[in-house]
């Protein structure tokens, strides 16, 4: 019995780079990813990854990339070594986000965006934390076509806002609150438990309270209505 073609080929989960050069580029993917991921938390059908290999061909390993973050609406939640489209309902992620270190050239991007264009990226963003540039694209017309006014953007896709001054950038979410850090993002759920925990505890409380109150009023001989 002889393996396919097919099965010969091999699509590594790794191209050997590192998924970022500084700390300010790790801080700003792991920023957008989280966020993202919090954003579509309900929604099964949107998978975001970080960092992910892309491969948009089958039996073409060589075309491959690996977007800082990558947002793919249509495709389930779940862990993957590496998103091989053809095998996702030939879906290719509709919106990615690209932060620029000190290593990357602008050949490397120019490359990148003829990438996304040909393979159907619908928004395409890159953010340069150290020089502060912010920039983006969206598709028009078979075109990835520059954003003229970025400074105040809401993406089609995402539903979310970009706010680009001189001094920073901030992106919030579709209901106006902004995205947070790792560190603030675990603070709001640990204090979102609490706040349920203690309104279960009132809850509880107030039960075995009303409870007390039937047993007492029962043994003075007096029957509480019955709720309809």
């Amino acid at each position: 019995m002889t393996l396919s073609v097919e099965h010969q080929i091999i699509y590594p989960e790794s191209d050997g780079q590192p998924m970022a050069d500084n700390t300010k580029q790790f801080r700003w993917i792991v920023f957008l990813k989280e966020n993202l991921e919090c954003l579509f938390a309900n929604n099964s059908n949107v998978f975001v990854a970080g960092d992910l290999l892309w491969y948009p061909q089958q039996g073409k390993p060589d075309i491959r990339v690996a977007p800082d973050v990558m947002v793919v609406f249509g495709r389930a939640k779940g862990d993957r070594g590496s998103y091989r489209q053809w095998e996702e309902d030939n879906i290719a992620p509709q919106v990615v986000f690209e932060i620029i270190s000190p290593s990357n050239t602008m050949k490397e991007m120019l490359k990148k965006q003829q990438f996304y264009e040909r393979y159907e990226v619908e928004e395409y963003y890159i953010y340069d934390p150290d020089r502060h540039d912010f920039t983006g694209f969206q598709r028009i017309n078979d075109k990835l076509t520059l954003i003229d006014h970025i400074n105040t953007w809401i993406s089609p896709r995402l539903g979310i806002k970009f706010v680009f001054t001189q001094e920073n950038l901030k992106v919030y979410y579709p209901d106006e609150s902004p995205f947070l850090t790792t560190i603030e993002l675990k603070q709001k759920a640990d204090a979102e438990k609490q706040r349920a925990d203690m309104e279960k505890q009132r809850a509880d409380s107030a039960e075995l309270e009303l409870a007390k109150l039937k047993q007492f009023l029962q043994q003075q001989g007096i029957d509480l209505p019955k709720s309809e």
